[in-house]
């Protein structure tokens, strides 16, 4: 039942990511909002701040990095760069967050440490797997440069504002864990109704 619930909660903030990737990305992208995908990892790091103080467990964010991208797979025009994008800096945050933040009950410098791995380390794993790899297009005409600019400049600025999101997250996750504890057939009810909604605003505003 636990790990139900856990699951659930997990899927309640990948969600949340993923409907920001739908809505925000689609205005961002469209508008051409400078470094739009910083203002989105932003968004993430808050989400996967709150999920691993809620649920502290190796592999809890990639989930929530996985289920952001399936929703915005099924939402949103199939940008696969932006999909690959996204679980990567769940797993890269995921690794960090196993290594550092362990039975964290307050802040400290170690709840910093895993937005600054995963602005950096998912900003390269992206870059170097987009266009070495895979090949696509735009990232191999834009070349070295590109990849320099979206690991160096745009994994900075990802991972300056994790700097404040992800601490401010994992206190709101840690805070929740105690008030979820005290209520947990009523928390559980609802974040399925949350899940609920969410998938389906998604299928409308898609």
């Amino acid at each position: 039942m636990r790990n139900l619930k856990n699951g659930i909660w997990l899927l309640v903030f990948g969600s949340l990511w993923g409907i920001m990737e739908v809505v925000g990305g689609e205005a961002f992208f469209k508008n051409n909002v400078p470094y739009a995908s910083v203002w989105l990892s932003a968004w993430a790091f808050f989400m996967l701040g709150i999920a691993r103080g809620l649920i502290n467990k190796p592999g809890s964010s990639t989930v929530v990095g996985a289920t952001a991208a399936l929703f915005k797979l099924v939402n949103a025009a199939p940008y696969f760069c932006h999909l690959l994008g996204i679980f990567f800096l769940g797993l890269v945050f995921d690794i960090a967050a196993t290594a550092w933040i362990k039975n964290e009950k307050k802040r400290s410098f170690r709840t910093f440490l895993p937005g600054i791995v995963a602005a950096y380390g998912g900003y390269a794993l992206f870059a170097i797997v987009i266009t070495y790899v895979v090949r696509y297009e735009p990232w191999v005409a834009g070349g070295t440069a590109k990849v320099f600019n979206h690991i160096f400049v745009g994994g900075s600025m990802a991972a300056l504002a994790s700097l404040v999101l992800v601490p401010l997250g994992l206190g709101i996750g840690l805070g929740s864990e105690t008030a979820v504890g005290r209520r947990p057939k009523w928390a559980l009810a609802g974040a399925l109704i949350a899940l609920i909604v969410l998938w389906t605003v998604g299928r409308f505003i898609g």
